[in-house]
């Protein structure tokens, strides 16, 4: 089964799409890379540059190892009709993710998995990421918490709740499922991605050990948060971005063929 987009369909792609299209397609791969992904589900969307009635998704069957800048679908946002390229959309990827796209102005890119330490949390009573250590801290007061798991995602209904119950918030744990990270770009929904399941392996590691967790005191709390997630350090890319480009660049050196 072929997945790619024709060359001919991609002839009036702006610049910005095809930019939107590359780092997509890095992010695919690095899930792969870091253990993120889940078979051929789970799904990570990024709303087309310039048009706000469509976003990007994979054709349902790709394994995201093989995912290319040249894949992607473009799905409108409204009808769940495939307005470029050609495959099938997964149901699920468009019930959740088209209205959190429409509805949350920060969710350019949302990006949906089931990677297993932050998983395995959705799984317990109380799935908080606790204020133990540095980078824990540092997502302090970006998490929402859905504590109500609702069953498969196959209406468009689903999407508008969870889009409620993220609010302002850029990192969701749903409830016996996975993990949702939205972001203004693919590399703010990826460096979410990436730190909160180092945070809730580290947490996991550290419950295993049986001892009392070492909660951090309120001071040391508020003036980790003030100075990890507000001041600016350096000109230029952001911190979440300089990252992504980071990770690219592994890409480039062992897997080029994504960016075509």
């Amino acid at each position: 089964m072929q997945f790619r987009v024709s060359p001919t369909s991609l002839k009036e792609c702006s610049a910005e799409e095809w930019e939107a299209r590359v780092d997509l397609a890095a992010a695919h791969r690095l899930a792969v890379m870091h253990g993120f992904n889940e078979g051929i589900f789970n799904h990570l969307t990024f709303v087309v540059p310039g048009h706000s009635d469509r976003y990007y998704q994979i054709p349902f069957g790709m394994h995201w190892s093989e995912v290319k800048a040249s894949s992607f679908m473009e799905v409108g946002i409204d009808d769940g009709e495939v307005k470029r390229g050609a495959g099938d959309v997964e149901r699920s990827c468009y019930c959740i993710h088209a209205p959190i796209h429409k509805a949350l102005p920060q969710a350019k890119a949302v990006f949906h998995t089931h990677m297993p330490y932050a998983s395995a949390l959705t799984r317990l009573e109380d799935p908080r990421i606790k204020e133990i250590g540095q980078t824990e801290v540092g997502m302090m007061g970006r998490i929402a918490y859905d504590d109500e798991y609702t069953g498969p995602a196959f209406d468009p209904e689903e999407g508008r709740r969870l889009a409620k119950v993220i609010g302002d918030k850029t990192v969701l744990f749903m409830a016996n499922h996975g993990i949702s990270t939205v972001g203004e770009t693919v590399a703010d929904a990826y460096d979410r991605l990436y730190y909160i399941e180092r945070a809730a392996q580290v947490q996991i590691y550290a419950m295993w050990t049986g001892q009392p967790l070492k909660q951090l005191p309120a001071a040391v709390v508020e003036k980790t948060k003030r100075e990890i997630g507000g001041n600016r350090r350096y000109d230029g890319p952001s911190p979440a971005q300089r990252h992504f480009d980071a990770l690219k660049r592994i890409l480039d050196r062992q897997e080029p063929d994504y960016a075509s």
